[in-house]
């Protein structure tokens, strides 16, 4: 059985910098800047292409990385979006998302 499937807003709600292997993101909708070290960036940037569990993220993400060296690439993921959702950085999809129907607002989460 598939995971929760994971939400983020769209790339344009978060402008980020890289600093010397962190990233800062400026969180548009919380007005928070947040400092993410990898793989958290790039797990927003594969959330970018759609909604996924870990999984699936674990697929977009080996397309250019070597996830050969973790052991378990969603259970290390699954544990990187607990912390992102902590942070309100991503959500879990609803029943109701956007994807089946319901309409988004302006940052992307679904509005009911």
């Amino acid at each position: 059985m598939a995971g929760p499937r994971y939400v983020a807003d769209p790339p344009g709600a978060i402008a980020s910098v890289d600093l010397e292997g962190l990233t800062a993101l400026f969180h548009a909708r919380s007005g928070t800047t947040h400092i993410l070290a990898p793989p958290a960036p790039q797990i927003l940037q594969a959330l970018a292409a759609g909604p996924a569990d870990a999984d699936e993220i674990a697929a977009r993400l080996a397309a250019g990385f070597d996830l050969a060296a973790e052991e378990d690439p969603a259970a290390a993921i699954s544990a990187r979006l607990a912390e992102l959702e902590a942070a309100g950085l991503v959500w879990r999809e609803s029943p109701s998302s956007p994807t089946s129907g319901a309409k988004a607002t302006a940052c992307g989460q679904p509005s009911g």
